[in-house]
């Protein structure tokens, strides 16, 4: 860290204008740090799993990607999130996808 860098106040961390604002926000942003690591933690061990998956399919003769479970998959988060959870769906479905 430079430390000819003036230190900024938690007010201009996270843009509050009140000391008491700051601290709740950035308790609510050590929160979402939190569930960030979480939530990586799970795409991760989906990815596992997904290889898993995939590779029996390969091995049985099928192929990588079943297309009907994708399509289930986008659904499941279309209905639950709305059109960013299908953003969000593709995203994961990418990411699993040929990791065998």
């Amino acid at each position: 860290m430079n430390s000819t860098a003036p230190t900024r106040t938690a007010a201009e961390r996270t843009g509050a204008r009140t000391g008491e604002a700051a601290s709740l926000i950035g308790d609510a942003r050590t929160r979402i740090d939190a569930l960030d690591d979480r939530i990586i933690g799970l795409v991760q061990e989906r990815m596992a799993v997904s290889a898993v998956i995939q590779e029996a399919r390969i091995t049985s003769g099928g192929r990588r990607v079943n297309l009907s479970r994708e399509m289930d998959v986008l659904s499941h988060y279309s209905d639950a999130l709305g059109k960013p959870g299908t953003a969000l769906a593709m995203t994961l479905l990418e990411l699993c996808r040929g990791r065998v």
